[in-house]
């Protein structure tokens, strides 16, 4: 077998047994990474009924508090920031899958040739070395909102301004609606402030996840990349 150093230009060539490990070591980031798309998925659906617990609460009768729509937004918030953990232990697996089946299988499939020459091995390798994450925490964040929670916080806000607007009966006035938002001594005017610095605080951070996403996407020398 013909080895091969950094700048090298000459190829290694696989033997079978090595191609059958590899197989093996794509299996096993397969089975990791749906593991942990599994685990994403449970804290979706954590924050989905919870949401659901407190709609239920709130219009069980028009003389409900809206208050546990906004206390909802804690635990969500906190759904949020564990799923954005997960999701980046889950980018590192499905990171390396997609990196082998661009890089492997599918020349492979294509042509028959692996491309050794191209450097990709030796990608995967450093990536096995020296393990990090390949997103950081606010797109993490970004991406599920993106994905997930962005709908969320939208049935979160609908449901929350129209317990204002329709209970304990139909609004006749502005300043009745900011009276409805106080909770206990604090005023209406800042619940409803802050509940507006909650939805722009995460659709800033969706959006600049979004435009990093642009960003990465445009530096890649071609259509794959660990991350």
């Amino acid at each position: 077998m013909e080895s091969t150093h950094a700048g090298d230009a000459r190829r290694k060539v696989l033997d079978a047994a090595e191609i059958g490990a590899l197989a093996h070591l794509y299996r096993g980031e397969v089975y990791r990474s749906t593991i942990w798309r599994t685990r994403l998925d449970t804290t979706t659906n954590w924050a989905v009924v919870t949401l659901g617990i407190a709609l239920s609460i709130s219009y069980s009768s028009p003389a409900a508090s809206p208050l546990p729509l906004i206390l909802v937004g804690i635990l969500i918030l906190f759904f949020l920031m564990l799923e954005a953990r997960r999701y980046r232990y889950f980018n590192v697996w499905r990171a390396r899958c997609r990196w082998m089946e661009t890089h492997f299988f599918a020349p492979m499939l294509h042509d028959g040739d692996l491309h050794m020459e191209d450097g990709w091995q030796e990608v995967l390798a450093q990536d096995y070395w020296k393990p990090r994450y390949h997103v950081s925490v606010w797109v993490a964040i970004g991406r599920r909102i993106r994905r997930n929670y962005v709908w969320i916080l939208l049935i979160q806000t609908v449901a929350y301004i129209g317990k204002l607007l329709v209970h304990p009966e139909p609004l006749t006035s502005g300043a009745d609606f900011v009276a409805r938002a106080s909770v206990g001594p604090i005023h209406g005017g800042f619940v409803l402030a802050a509940g507006l610095l909650y939805c722009l605080v995460w659709g800033a951070a969706a959006l600049w996840s979004w435009r990093d996403d642009q960003r990465r996407a445009g530096m890649r020398r071609d259509r794959t990349s660990m991350g």
